[in-house]
């Protein structure tokens, strides 16, 4: 069982917010409960602060905390096993020829614009599609974590750098890699680059022998956050502990 009392955050306090409208589910109210102040949040603390459900939006440290809803439910891939699917297989093998480059955070001008076309052609007309460069950077450059910017591009042609194709955001914690966000080009929908990057992640966690990729939150009833339960097998944050979510 993973619950606040038992973790050693004596120095944090958490609140509730205000009831807003759900970005998810449409018909319901929603609540976050915020982890503060912002500036103790180092990667220790908040590799235990994500096992217990927080995840992070820039300095911003926060778990779902909805009065009558609980479709928000935090989940993490145990990497050992995890198995591919077919169409899995398939997105591995089409982009296994892309370069990646791991980078400390820092605002690149051609990552920003990759992310507003990303954002125009998958949530229009959401609050994120218009977003500045200022909004951009408080939302994935600022970190006080182990983060990086993972950059994914075709090859070189005539030494000049590959186009880019995505852009992932990750933290590194003390028991696993937490995906935080991930853009691309949408040209093609069939080119399947997030789930590529799902799965770069998965041997990225390998590699660096670290038990977990945390996925962020799963919410069967949304389009857009019932994708995770794919990946299998998957874990899931309920009623306090971490137990397999079965696809179906």
């Amino acid at each position: 069982m993973t619950q606040l009392k038992e973790l050693p955050l004596t120095a944090l306090q958490f609140y509730a917010t205000a009831p807003y409208a759900c970005s998810y589910l449409p018909d319901r109210a929603a609540r976050s409960q915020v982890a503060t102040p912002s500036h103790l949040i180092h990667t220790d603390i908040y590799s235990q602060l994500v096992n217990a459900g927080f995840r992070r939006s820039g300095l911003y440290t926060y778990r779902p905390y909805c009065d009558e809803c609980k479709a928000c439910i935090a989940t993490r891939i145990p990497v050992k096993q995890f198995t591919p699917t077919r169409s899995q297989k398939r997105a591995w093998k089409r982009h296994s020829g892309l370069e990646v480059h791991v980078l400390n955070l820092g605002y690149q001008e051609e990552h920003y614009q990759l992310y507003k076309q990303y954002q125009n052609e998958r949530h229009a007309g959401g609050e994120m599609d218009q977003d500045s460069q200022d909004q951009y950077s408080q939302f994935l450059i600022q970190s006080r974590v182990n983060s990086r910017i993972v950059e994914f591009r075709d090859g070189p042609n005539n030494a000049q750098p590959g186009k880019l194709r995505m852009v992932s955001m990750i933290d590194i914690l003390d028991q696993g890699i937490s995906s935080v966000y991930t853009f691309y080009d949408t040209a093609n929908p069939a080119d399947s680059y997030g789930c590529f990057s799902i799965l770069w992640q998965i041997h990225q966690a390998l590699d660096l022998n670290l038990p977990y990729l945390y996925l962020g939150y799963l919410i069967k009833e949304s389009a857009k956050m019932a994708y995770k339960i794919k990946y299998q097998p998957l874990e899931g944050l309920v009623d306090d502990r971490w137990q397999v979510l079965a696809e179906g």
